[in-house]
């Protein structure tokens, strides 16, 4: 008898699931890009956001993603993919809709004699470049780059802001960085060219930050967006000549849905800094909060959740 109870049992669940799977059939007949408040937006219909395999990528990732849900929009995350020749034909497939992206290295991918540097003529120029399914909405502030980064204790020392106030230091500079950095068009070549600005050079690679900590070096090659630049009290000198290759957070995304998401993700983007992307940074290797948690937090106190 329990036998046959649970067979009936299972019976009433089969017709109750064969059911359900109709019910969804039907709702995803309809258009999938429909007006999200209304909450027709079918599984089918979801925004597929992708990352990199980089914390500081998916933490802006999920950032899109919470956004666009607390706007009604179905949402389906596809992180840590990999670098761009692993997520770009996705992308241009449109399996991927929407991916936080960096200017510059993007340009530099989708045109590789692409000669722009600064912020504005390398965003225009990458609008340009993109593939025509392609487009990307408005970059943030915030970057993810190389920069001539100092101490501060250095900096109030001989008031330095930007890169030009190098050529005041009376003292002998020597840069640090990644051993390529010594070829590179900004590496000391260029940084005499651009600014008049001499250096000795010092293939520091893993241990940069601690060399200009300990004064090994007393200037350093130094991601925008790395969390030392926080917890170690260092100073981005900015680049008014754009010496640099310029590569701010960009939102990727099919043109077929960028109408639609275009007000949440600006929102984003609008209040996305420099200062804000490092502390969000910090979040993640000091405090070792999700990206979840993060993002939900970073969009409460911005007032877009």
């Amino acid at each position: 008898m329990l036998h046959q109870r649970f067979r009936g049992l299972r019976a009433v669940l089969a017709v109750a699931v064969a059911s359900a799977m109709l019910v969804l059939a039907a709702c995803g007949s309809g258009n999938p890009l429909s007006n999200p408040s209304t909450g027709d937006t079918a599984s089918s219909g979801a925004i597929v956001i992708g990352s990199q395999a980089y914390y500081s990528n998916e933490i802006i990732a999920e950032i899109y993603a919470q956004a666009l849900e607390g706007k009604g929009f179905s949402v389906k995350r596809q992180f840590s993919i990999g670098q761009r020749d692993a997520y770009m034909p996705q992308v241009e497939s449109g399996a991927i809709s929407l991916f936080p992206e960096y200017t510059g290295n993007l340009l530099q991918y989708v045109d590789s004699k692409a000669t722009e540097s600064s912020s504005e003529e390398v965003y225009a120029a990458l609008k340009k470049a993109l593939p025509s399914s392609l487009t990307v909405l408005e970059q943030a502030s915030a970057t993810d780059q190389d920069s001539y980064t100092v101490t501060k204790a250095f900096a109030d020392k001989y008031q330095l802001s930007s890169i030009a106030d190098l050529a005041k230091v009376s003292e002998k500079l020597t840069l640090g960085g990644q051993p390529e950095l010594a070829d590179r068009p900004y590496g000391p070549k260029g940084l005499k060219e651009a600014y008049g600005v001499s250096v000795d050079f010092s293939a520091t690679g893993q241990t940069t930050v601690e060399d200009l900590v300990a004064g090994t070096i007393n200037v350093a090659d130094v991601f925008t967006a790395d969390p030392n630049i926080q917890t170690r009290d260092l100073v981005v000198l900015k680049d008014p000549k754009a010496l640099i290759l310029a590569s701010n957070v960009v939102p990727l995304v099919n043109k077929s849905i960028a109408a639609e998401v275009a007000p949440a993700i600006n929102a984003v983007s609008a209040k996305l800094t420099p200062t804000s992307l490092i502390s969000l940074n910090v979040r993640s290797t000091v405090k070792q909060e999700s990206p979840a948690v993060i993002a939900k937090a970073w969009l409460a106190d911005n007032k877009l959740s």
